[in-house]
């Protein structure tokens, strides 16, 4: 045997399978690439001009932080062993003993297995950003991201997915609850504490760049490919299925939520599309690969509909929700369409694909078959939407509390009338005489003073 084949053996140990190895990695990236650049350029561009680099700069620093907590002490407590029902204990992600061993799913690496949960843990508070849009005080989101990452994700993650009290009994293929339920409520929770932004960002606040904002969500759609193949941990016949399902749902959620617009407001709105996007990525996570692709096709009617009425509709009629200044409507897409996609998945599961995704000792009631085994499944995962949304709800409200002892919540009234600029000295634009400056600026490329114009030197 030569060198080179002895060095493979020991880089590719029995237990790993190269395809699926390759194909978690690839996935993996798929779904970092949803945050950075996804949402950083969808956020960058779907909110006022001057509130460009302020929100991107928020999708940014998420990633970044949410990486270094994650391997430090958040994976552990989501998928570690058990300190109490609820987390795990808090532990390093970083030894080559750990990283290089056999996952607790599929035949990849630990490495792998860390590298794919962060990504979902960073989206999710990611996502949760885009309700606080256009006002909060950046150093608090700084010290909001690892605190919440730490007290509420890690908990519905342990829960649901990690050994915790919920693992046996919720059907959440890919984090319909655990990502976007918990972003939903967490972010809807969050912008009550910070309160609303200026009026007149509230009342006019249209996007900068709809083409950049397509182009952001273009990353988020091809994305959630890895976000939903990836799940399985291998290369195999329920990622092929869960795939076809989320375009599927999608694509049947964007035409539906563009058909309700055309009928009641008489123009197609493209915002309006990106939205029933969403809710349908949304809405078809929990169940993707445990459903037929029909069922897929239905949930994206419902997901189409049913968010579309909450947020255009329910929300203008509720003082409940105007009293909440929800920038992107997130308890709409992702709550309401997660906990929509959950209940759905109770009722729509096939028992066969359940077993080939979980393995023939699972213990969801839907197994059983007949009438009875999907109604007590749907109410199962009614009782994980409640206790999601009910944690969420607590902690993120602890947290803003917390948060606001140390410093303000939500930027003054003075820099929220300037933006950008009065947060980090940065416009999306460098365009010299468009009528916008402000006395104010603070901008660095600001022409030095002591440099002669080119009338001076000619004088």
């Amino acid at each position: 045997m030569n060198s080179s084949s002895v060095s493979d053996v020991e880089s590719s140990p029995q237990w790993m399978n190269k395809g699926d190895n390759a194909w978690q990695l690839t996935a993996t990236t798929m779904v970092g690439m949803q945050s950075v650049p996804g949402l950083v350029i969808l956020y960058g561009s779907i909110v006022k001009r001057k509130w460009a680099v302020n929100s991107a700069f928020m999708a940014l620093y998420a990633f970044a932080m949410v990486l270094l907590c994650w391997v430090l002490w958040a994976h552990h407590m989501s998928f570690g062993s058990k300190l109490i029902p609820l987390v795990g204990k808090p532990g390093f992600a970083l030894s080559e003993g750990f990283l290089l061993n056999r996952s607790r799913f599929g035949k990849v690496p630990m490495a792998d297995y860390v590298y794919y949960e962060f990504v979902f843990a960073a989206i999710t508070v990611i996502l949760l950003a885009g309700s606080l849009l256009g006002r909060m005080n950046f150093y608090a989101w700084m010290l909001f991201v690892p605190l919440w990452l730490t007290l509420s994700y890690t908990v519905g993650a342990f829960s649901v997915w990690g050994n915790g009290f919920l693992e046996e009994y919720i059907i959440d293929y890919a984090g319909g609850y655990v990502i976007h339920l918990s972003s939903g409520v967490a972010g809807f929770t969050a912008a009550y504490w910070v309160g609303p932004r200026l009026s007149s960002d509230r009342q006019h606040f249209p996007p900068n760049n709809i083409i950049h904002m397509l182009g952001g969500a273009g990353f988020l759609w091809l994305g959630w490919t890895g976000f939903n193949g990836g799940s399985p941990f291998a290369a195999n016949l329920i990622a092929s299925l869960a795939i076809l399902n989320t375009h599927i749902c999608a694509a049947t959620s964007l035409l539906v939520w563009v058909s309700m617009d055309m009928v009641v407001y008489k123009k197609s709105s493209v915002i309006g599309a990106v939205q029933g996007m969403m809710t349908g990525l949304v809405c078809i996570t929990p169940g993707a690969g445990i459903v037929d692709p029909w069922a897929a096709a239905l949930m994206g009617v419902l997901s189409g509909s049913i968010p579309w009425y909450t947020m255009m509709v329910l929300h203008k009629k509720s003082a409940f929700f105007q009293s909440v200044d929800d920038t992107l409507g997130v308890f709409h897409t992702h709550a309401v369409a997660g906990v929509l996609g959950g209940l759905l998945s109770g009722v729509l599961a096939r028992a066969n694909l359940l077993e080939m995704m979980y393995g023939t000792n699972v213990l969801y009631s839907i197994s059983g078959g007949g009438i009875g085994g999907p109604l007590k499944q749907t109410g199962y995962q009614l009782i994980g939407a409640v206790f999601i949304t009910a944690w969420n709800a607590a902690i993120t409200s602890l947290i803003c509390i917390f948060i606001s002892r140390i410093v303000d919540l939500r930027m003054n009234e003075e820099d929220l009338e300037i933006g950008d600029d009065a947060a980090h000295g940065e416009e999306v634009y460098a365009l010299w005489g468009d009528g916008q400056r402000t006395p104010t600026s603070l901008r660095r490329w600001q022409m030095p003073q002591t440099i002669p114009s080119i009338c001076q030197r000619h004088q």
